[in-house]
């Protein structure tokens, strides 16, 4: 499974950035989605996931700011970024669970896309 992440980029404190992850194949919509995030010298970190059944689950630094959430139409789901800020600058991973459940836990999922970075300048 190869995934496809794009949409960061530069932004100032309070802005807004959507990140999509697009999953090519059939069973998309079988897969629990995870996105994760890395800082330079820090570890990765848990951000968000939405479960096969559209159950999302989020980190506490980032509830209320971020939303995930999936079209399986397009075999892509997202990360709706609001109020961002500085602390939120890092590579930001998106991830396929093939078991379909969304883990806060990286190990819990199979294939991870290549990153995308997102910039917050403050």
């Amino acid at each position: 499974v190869q995934l496809q992440a794009s949409g960061g980029g530069l932004v100032q404190t309070g802005g807004s950035l959507r990140l999509s992850c697009a999953v090519p194949g059939r069973t998309f919509s079988d897969y629990g989605m995870g996105w994760f995030r890395q800082a330079p010298g820090n570890e990765r970190e848990f951000v968000a996931s939405v479960n096969w059944k559209g159950e999302t689950n989020y980190a506490l630094s980032v509830k209320e700011r971020f939303i995930v959430f999936r079209d399986n139409a397009r075999n892509t789901a997202y990360l709706q970024m609001n109020d961002l800020r500085p602390g939120d600058t890092a590579v930001y991973y998106c991830s396929v669970a093939l078991s379909g459940w969304a883990e806060d836990q990286d190990f819990t999922y199979n294939y991870w896309g290549q990153g995308t970075k997102v910039t917050v300048s403050s």
